[in-house]
């Protein structure tokens, strides 16, 4: 039986689930809002068309959502890249100038160190004989080893400070004029006299007179160290250095004041020029008492031990082998031997006292040259490792 309803009566009001159902809002009600009656639900949208509807509206939200990710990603890594960018610049800039600073402080410190080298070259006096250092630091120093010679060492001058009472040491310059500028440096710092034989004679003149009077032509082969110069010139040089020793020793030896004295040896062992001239004067005195000796044992006179030893060598038999074939080489190749201490020595009038360290505990141990000296010559002291290089003691 179906059921009719009037015309003028509202339609039906359905339940909400059911609008919602359908996927249909649920309508107010026509007589409530004085509006027109709702659709039945069959007219409204259809639940396949609500589902087709629902992914494409999730499918926009998401795509708007992944757009503005994408965005933000994209910002960022630019963002990134710019400063990554900015920061390799700087660090580059930064090391470029680390580098370049570097750079320059190496060359400045280099200029500087030469100009400082340079400066103190040409300003520092380079003493030949430094100044006096304690004997037994000057020891512990050199022989820090435990061998039997480093041992002799420190007892050679372990007796030197308690037996002979040498308290301090002058380094000397280790050269192959060590042994005469030992010698001269001490002549000089004690204020030592001419000797007798200088003061009798004018030793300016003794080139020319080997030359005129005892006619040694040979003179002319003299050579002077390392400059080996000979020729018509050697008596004018040879004149001149004789000159300027006797003119600094006559100097020294009327100083009276002892630091006066030992100011003026500073002066004059810095100079190297000057040095050079007065030990080849020194080697020229040395070549004239050979010559003189050699004359006195011609004519059949007693001349001293040391000469007779002297003459007996091969390589010294007269003064010309004596000159060309050792004092030559003094001063160029080697230094003084014993026996040229012996002479030098006896020309210069002074006791010269070598304590030979190495010769420790032997008769050897202390020597003099010459070997009997007279009375009255002053004596001088040095020390020597090996007798080629010699230390001045300061008692």
């Amino acid at each position: 039986m179906q059921i009719e309803f009037p015309r003028s009566s509202p339609g039906p009001t359905w339940p909400a689930a059911v609008y919602l159902t359908l996927g249909c809002n649920p309508a107010p009600c026509p007589t409530a809002r004085g509006g027109p009656a709702p659709s039945p639900p069959h007219r409204g949208l259809g639940l396949a068309a609500w589902r087709r509807e629902r992914p494409r509206a999730s499918a926009a939200a998401n795509d708007k959502v992944l757009s503005w990710t994408l965005v933000t990603s994209q910002a960022f890594d630019t963002a990134w890249r710019i400063l990554k960018g900015s920061m390799t610049l700087s660090a580059s800039f930064l090391l470029a100038t680390l580098c370049y600073f570097r750079g320059l402080y190496l060359y400045l410190g280099h200029r500087l160190k030469w100009w400082i080298g340079y400066l103190q070259r040409k300003f520092k006096k380079n003493l030949s004989v430094e100044a006096e250092v304690d004997l037994l630091s000057y020891c512990a120093r050199e022989w820090k080893g435990e061998t039997p010679h480093a041992k002799l060492m420190k007892k050679a001058y372990e007796e030197l400070f308690w037996r002979h009472h040498i308290k301090c040491v002058r380094q000397v310059k280790r050269d192959n004029y060590d042994a005469l500028r030992s010698v001269l440096f001490q002549i000089f710092s004690q204020g030592l006299s001419f000797p007798s034989w200088m003061k009798e004679k004018d030793i300016v003149k003794l080139p020319e007179k080997l030359l005129f009077s005892q006619g040694c032509n040979w003179i002319q082969q003299y050579s002077f160290g390392p400059e080996k110069y000979t020729g018509s010139n050697v008596f004018g040089k040879l004149r001149k250095y004789v000159e300027l020793l006797k003119t600094q020793w006559t100097e020294f030896s009327g100083m009276k004041d002892y630091h006066k004295r030992g100011s003026m040896c500073n002066m004059l062992f810095s100079d190297a020029i000057l040095e050079y001239r007065l030990y080849e004067a020194l080697k020229f005195i040395m070549l004239y008492q050979v010559t003189e000796v050699y004359e006195q044992m011609k004519a059949k006179k007693v001349i001293p031990s040391l000469f007779s030893l002297l003459f007996s060598r091969e390589t010294s038999s007269d003064p010309l082998s004596f000159m060309m074939n050792h004092l030559n080489s003094v001063g160029d190749t080697c230094g003084l031997e014993r026996i040229d201490m012996f002479i030098l020595g006896y020309s210069l009038e002074v006791k010269i006292k070598v304590f030979r360290l190495f010769k420790f505990n032997s008769r050897d141990f202390e020597v003099c040259y010459p070997e009997q000296p007279l009375r009255e010559w002053p004596e001088i002291s040095l020390l020597t490792e090996n007798d080629h290089h010699y230390l001045i003691p300061v008692f």
